[in-house]
């Protein structure tokens, strides 16, 4: 039935969507998300004292585009609507930019979340109303690919995700992907497993291969052409609040063994968020995860904001002003720690690097 509902893509649009999948599964290269909003930039920029400005955030946003050299370690930019209309200070539109380096310039269309009644704070999120018409926009705009982020909550004690959370969020990103590809964008899927909580990881492999196994099922019955889209998911964790330790490796297999029961083999890459991980965690977890990695033939990267952006902005600081250059040095060392990653190449020492401590509980000492 899936197969028959593909026939709608001529062969051309599938070469296409298939292109651009193969760009982003470049080996040893990642995505940087750029996609904040101007609201969760702000918070950013003013937790470092910086004017939350459309020129302050275009400033930003062209150093991590044009950083010396990034486009060795890069594969693609997810870029918020306002980005995709900017200019270098060159006057050329940051798509071209990234486009005349090699990178391919991707964007966010969904809007803000909504919870859904009855669930005790499961979400959904918003935005598929009119998502056809923007994506015409966006294309046009140049971009080639687009991003819709889900994110899910493990509550063990309140049951959630609920069954409807996790059927409603994964259902949605089937009809965006499905709407994207027939406007030309490479759909990125986005269930985002959130690290809160307390769950063990063991509760957290129950619940990833449940959203998962829903997620990929819910994309074949749509029709979505699954060779012509891209994975972006969490980092399988126990909750940050977890008191039981993992190592490194143990949170690698965990990732593994999630991939091997549910991530078609037609799909080329999955690239994972940093959701809420330090640089430090997140690489050491993806070198780890690419080391186990024996059966899978899909690429495994990254696709961070966070993990590249905050110790970025810690150099702005009591400075009042973005130190492009000194942030712009220290993003190409971070690129490089992901590219080593990515590759399953990073050397990770003695110092509990993507180990999970386990937290002590409150009667505890």
């Amino acid at each position: 039935q899936g197969l028959a509902k593909m026939s709608h893509l001529s062969q051309e649009q599938k070469d296409d969507l298939e292109k651009t999948a193969a760009a982003l599964a470049t080996k040893g290269k990642g995505i940087t998300a750029c996609d904040e909003s101007a609201g969760t930039i702000g918070k950013r920029f003013d937790t470092v004292g910086i004017e939350n400005t459309v020129e302050n955030r275009r400033l930003y946003r062209q150093m991590l585009f044009t950083a010396p050299q990034c486009e060795q370690y890069l594969c693609g930019a997810i870029l918020d609507p306002e980005t995709l209309h900017q200019k270098s200070d060159d006057g050329i539109l940051f798509p071209q930019v990234l486009q005349e380096r090699g990178i391919v310039p991707g964007v966010k269309p969904h809007l803000k979340v909504y919870t859904i009644p009855g669930t005790r704070g499961d979400t959904v999120m918003q935005g598929l109303d009119n998502l056809s018409l923007r994506c015409k926009e966006y294309y046009a705009a140049g971009a080639r690919f687009a991003k819709w982020r889900s994110p899910i909550e493990i509550d063990i004690l309140n049951g959630r995700p609920t069954e409807l959370a996790i059927k409603a969020n994964m259902s949605d990103l089937a009809r965006y992907a499905l709407i994207c590809q027939d406007e030309g964008l490479m759909p990125i899927v986005e269930p985002d497993v959130l690290l809160t909580g307390s769950h063990t990881l063991e509760e957290a492999i129950e619940v990833n291969t449940k959203v998962l196994s829903t997620l990929f099922k819910e994309m074949i019955d749509h029709g979505v052409f699954m060779a012509g889209t891209t994975l972006k998911s969490n980092i399988i964790n126990p909750g940050k609040d977890c008191p039981k330790p993992y190592s490194v490796n143990e949170i690698a297999k965990a990732n593994i063994c999630v991939l091997e029961q549910t991530f078609p083999v037609a799909m080329k890459t999955a690239n994972y968020l940093s959701g809420g991980q330090s640089l430090h965690d997140a690489a050491a977890r993806l070198s780890s995860i690419n080391q186990m990695n024996k059966k899978g033939p899909w690429n495994l990267s990254f696709s961070w904001s966070a993990a590249f952006q905050l110790p970025l902005l810690e150099l702005c600081k009591k400075k009042g002003q973005l130190q492009l250059e000194e942030m712009s040095k220290l993003y190409i060392k971070e690129l490089e720690i992901a590219s080593a990653a990515a590759r399953g190449e990073l050397e990770i020492g003695s110092d509990g690097a993507g180990e999970h401590m386990g937290r002590k509980r409150k009667h505890e000492k």
